[in-house]
């Protein structure tokens, strides 16, 4: 649609915000197809052999699968004259994304329709609400009916017209505000998101012309003005806006709104604003299918710099694998022959002549075989170690599924079509997959709980292994409650809608009461009393009585100088992706390059496990056998960097500001950084593990 050079002009004020980041952050582009933000974005299993915990596995996928496919099942039809309905969702400044306000907190006006939102249904007051998911709600979306009348292919002359009463005093400078921090408007017909901003600050002395270059160039430069620097700048609200639906058939393939320039209207108490929107249908080639890619910002996500930063990971975990085998193969190898010349040493295969000889070149006893009798010694704090591992392995798997989920998104439909659908899918797959973080809580205690009792710790099976199970249960819900309440309390206090309503707390706590608590108590269940579990597989026997840990040791010798380097090489792998992902998150933008993300995790995984083996390596050769929360910490240390990068963001990428948002802000990365931390350290500690029992099972040992 060839659009105005009035439309160019919202669209440098809109661009203005990103004036500051253009060399990180694609801008706002001009808006050449009448659309005010086309840029703006929204935002399994472990194998089994146990036949019952296979068949709750299947039930749980088979009932997980109706819900994760209900995207794309609205084919969106409409016959002529049938009404679409045009939802208003949100107002809010464009610097701060969280700070999100219901629309008619602004003193818009809503035409005189059978739709109007004081009067629909005849039931009261603003009825006219649109019912969203758990997904919408945590979303922070708050749809409502617009109260106009759209009829489909119906096209009148005559704009639907609404006009405010008398602006008080409070009612102007809630405008004025809105406008010199520049808040702007999201509606949605038939699921399509469309923005416009509420007004400008312009010179009072004569109307905003085009032929004002200057105007111009100054807007293209400015965010949002102190009181100090409006000077003679005013509040113009626009009141006129067009509509303009492109259809294929009978469905909506486009959707694209504009302000008229020419509708600026000052902002004053005592003046009555005239709100008029004209709807125009207009026919296109485009496919219904493909009405989304508008929005899509390709050019951003799959810029060159996106492909060689994740070649460049690719290569650094080849490098990073090949320098592990060499330096592990080689030094075991010189390890596994020192300890079985020693063995031969002392079974006597030598003379005494040669043997004393032989002794003079031998090296010092020490190492990692020294260790074999603690090496597999449950870590201190056991139930919790049990916990951290269940609830991490959980979210591997959790990751990995709703990442997979995703990328066969054109099998069931774009999850970034559809509002809150990955929320949704996050917090479904969060219920069913709780048996996981059980199962692997209760065999990992089931595993190591004999090396307590053995080493005189025993303070009764059932009570630790009860302390497990409630670790598990209520661990990584109890820390995502916390954080959540006091964003509800902040959101709550400044009035916006990112609170979460009462009904849909319910409804989480029901989820989580008879999903997901069930499905870990089962879990934990199966996992005390699998097979798999226990510590006769552990290739070494453990010493009831402890060794001492050398202290005078290098500093590559002890866990507090490698495990920041460990986690500092996983984070330079996903540092450039997490870039992308929190530019969707922050500077609107909608997520789609899933199959990046997948790549990405899989080198995370790969880098992780790297990592924490050379650092158990280099601690067990310093005869420290606490490795387990050494492993841990070594992969959780990633989520430091990630949380000091989300500083950095913040603080240079960003134009955020004001306490709401630095609470919204902060609690998610603080939520996504213990994530990040349960899933990295699990990952490392499977790994660590995996090569401890490898090592030792080699060795020969008395």
């Amino acid at each position: 649609v060839t659009v105005s050079q009035q439309c160019r002009l919202n669209d440098r004020s809109i661009d203005a915000f990103n004036a500051t980041e253009q060399s990180t952050t694609v801008r706002a582009s001009a808006i050449e197809d009448s659309h005010f933000f086309p840029q703006i974005k929204n935002l399994q299993r472990t194998p089994v052999t146990d036949t019952m915990r296979a068949s709750i596995v299947i039930a749980a996928v088979a009932a997980l699968v109706p819900q994760l496919a209900r995207a794309g099942t609205s084919d969106h039809t409409y016959k002529k004259d049938e009404h679409i309905e045009l939802w208003v969702n949100k107002v809010g400044p464009y610097a701060n994304p969280q700070e999100a306000y219901e629309y008619y907190t602004l003193p818009y006006c809503a035409p005189e329709t059978k739709h109007h939102p004081d009067t629909s249904g005849g039931s009261g007051r603003w009825n006219e609400w649109k019912s969203l998911t758990m997904g919408e709600h945590l979303g922070g979306h708050s749809l409502r009916h617009s109260g106009h009348d759209i009829l489909f292919l119906s096209t009148s002359e005559k704009p639907e017209t609404c006009t405010t009463k008398p602006l008080t005093s409070e009612q102007a400078d809630h405008f004025a505000q809105a406008i010199q921090h520049r808040w702007f408007y999201q509606m949605y017909l038939d699921d399509l998101p469309v923005w416009g901003m509420v007004g400008e600050m312009l010179p009072k002395a004569d109307k905003f012309s085009l032929k004002e270059k200057d105007d111009l160039e100054r807007l293209d430069h400015m965010s949002e003005l102190d009181d100090s620097e409006v000077g003679d700048l005013h509040p113009f609200v626009y009141t006129a806006r067009n509509l303009i639906i492109s259809y294929n058939k009978n469905q909506v393939v486009k959707v694209d709104l504009t302000s008229d320039p020419k509708s600026l209207t000052q902002v004053q108490a005592g003046v009555k604003l005239d709100f008029a929107l004209h709807v125009q249908f207009e026919q296109t080639t485009e496919e219904f299918h493909s009405r989304f890619d508008r929005y899509l910002d390709h050019e951003f996500f799959k810029h060159p710099i996106h492909w060689f930063s994740v070649f460049n990971s690719f290569m650094m975990v080849l490098f990073l694998m090949g320098l592990v085998a060499l330096i592990l193969l080689r030094t075991l190898k010189k390890d596994y022959a020192r300890y079985g010349f020693i063995h031969d040493l002392e079974d006597g295969e030598f003379d005494d002549d040669e043997k004393e000889a032989m002794m003079q070149d031998k090296v010092e006893d020490a190492g990692w075989k020294q260790v074999h009798g603690d090496v597999f010694r449950a870590p201190s704090l056991l139930p919790l170690f049990a916990a951290l591992v269940g609830t991490g392995s959980q979210l591997v798997i959790l990751t990995f599924g709703v990442i997979l989920f995703a990328v066969l998104g054109p099998v069931h439909g774009e999850v970034h079509e559809e509002r809150g659908e990955m929320m949704q899918a996050i917090l479904i797959c969060y219920a069913f997959s709780t048996i996981v973080s059980g199962f692997m809580s209760g065999r990992y205690f089931k595993e190591y709980y004999p090396t307590v009792a053995r080493s005189g710790k025993n303070s009764g099976q059932g009570n630790l292994w009860q302390a497990t199970m409630g670790l598990t249960v209520v661990l990584l819900p109890l820390v995502t409650c916390a954080i959540f309440i006091v964003l509800n309390t902040v959101s709550l206090m400044y009035g916006t809608i990112n609170s979460i309503p009462f009904t849909v707390i319910l409804k989480l706590f029901f989820l989580y009461l008879f999903v997901s608590v069930p499905l870990c108590v089962v879990g934990t269940l199966l996992g005390r009393h699998s097979s798999a579990g226990s510590a006769t597989s552990f290739p070494c026997r453990v010493n009831a009585i402890p060794r001492p840990i050398p202290q005078d040791v290098p500093w590559y010798g002890k866990p507090s100088g490698l495990i920041p380097l460990s986690g500092l090489l996983s984070f330079g792998s996903i540092f450039i992706e997490l870039y992308y992902v929190l530019t969707s998150l922050w500077n609107y933008k909608f997520y789609h390059v899933y199959g990046f993300l997948f790549g990405v995790y899989a080198i995370l995984t790969i880098v992780v496990g790297m990592t924490s083996i050379i650092v158990v390596y280099f601690c067990l050769n310093a005869e420290n056998y606490l490795w387990q929360w050494t492993a841990f910490g070594s992969g959780a240390s990633t989520s430091a960097y990630v949380f000091l990068y989300g500083v950095y963001y913040y603080i240079f990428k960003t134009q955020m500001h004001g306490t709401l948002q630095f609470c919204f802000y902060f609690g998610y990365m603080a939520l996504i950084s213990i994530n990040m931390a349960l899933l990295c350290g699990t990952l490392g500690h499977f790994a660590a593990s995996r090569f401890v029992r490898a090592i030792f099972q080699n060795v020969k040992v008395d």
